[in-house]
This record gives structure tokens, C-alpha cells and sequence, in this order.
């Protein structure tokens, strides 16, 4: 692995980031890309979505919103989704992704990071956990929200 890092989204990525692969089972926790790249046209001033290269191979894909006036205060500082392609998943990309995404919460001086997630068999969840996100409750659909305090 050589250094990571982030870039924003861009023309030259989109696709690579549509391509990342998933291990098998993992299909049923997350929505296609586009759902994400998306949220970014609807909330272009409060999306923030990231792509992490190891050299110049796209291998993860983080997105985000930062949100001070949302009404509901789990959405002020939300993870939305995180993908690291099957192939690179255990190797820290993951964890320099949500890394990367607490750092820039801080400097937007934001005091936690939600997340919302299924949990299952297979799920996101021992990864949330490993990365230090807390279990707080669940949504009103059953579905798990965690928190990371800054």
C-alpha cells in the first residue's frame, strides 16, 4: 500500500468509484453509488464526498454532510456512506477514510459524527465499532445510529 489520500468526487473518478466491488453479502447494507453521488446535487453546499487513492487507484469512496442547521441533530454531522473496494477492505482504507472525515468535522467545529447503519449478519457494524463509533439508539425504521465524540 503507498500513502493514501483523499480527493473530492470529480468526472475523472465517478466511474472508477461506480465500479468498486463489494464482498458477497455486503450488497444488501449499502445503496448503489449513485444514491450517494445524488445527494451531492440535491445538497451541494453540505455534501461533502470524498474518494481515497492508493497511488492513483481509486480503493474507497466516503460521503458525508455537514449540516449546522439541520433540524434533526444526528443529520448536523452525518457519515452517509462509506465504500472500500473487496479487494482493499482490511488494509486501513476504511479507517483513513473516517479518519480523514473526523478530522474535517473538527475543523468545521462540529462536536460528534453520526452515522446510521442495518445491522445484520456480515453488516458495517464491527467496522463502526473498530473505528470508535458508540451506539446511541435507532431510527424510527429499526436501523441502528452510533456516534463518534470529538
Amino acid at each position: 500500500m503507498t500513502e493514501l489520500r483523499l480527493v473530492e468526487l470529480s468526472a475523472s473518478t465517478i466511474v472508477a468509484v461506480n465500479m468498486l466491488s463489494l464482498k458477497p453479502g455486503q450488497e444488501q447494507f449499502i445503496a448503489p453509488t449513485s444514491y450517494a453521488v445524488a445527494g451531492a446535487v440535491v445538497n451541494p453546499a453540505t455534501a461533502w464526498q470524498r474518494v481515497v487513492l492508493d497511488g492513483d487507484e481509486v480503493v474507497g469512496f466516503i460521503s458525508a454532510n455537514f449540516d449546522a442547521d439541520a433540524v434533526q441533530e444526528r443529520f448536523r454531522s452525518v457519515l452517509w456512506r462509506i465504500n472500500v473496494d473487496a479487494d482493499d477492505q482490511g488494509r486501513g482504507v476504511g479507517r483513513f477514510a473516517v479518519e480523514q472525515l473526523i478530522e474535517e468535522a473538527r475543523h468545521r467545529g462540529m462536536d460528534r459524527v453520526d452515522v446510521i447503519y442495518e445491522a445484520g449478519q456480515g453488516g458495517p457494524e464491527v467496522f463502526f465499532t473498530r473505528v470508535g463509533f458508540v451506539p446511541v439508539g435507532e431510527t424510527e425504521y429499526g436501523e441502528v445510529v452510533a456516534e463518534v465524540l470529538l
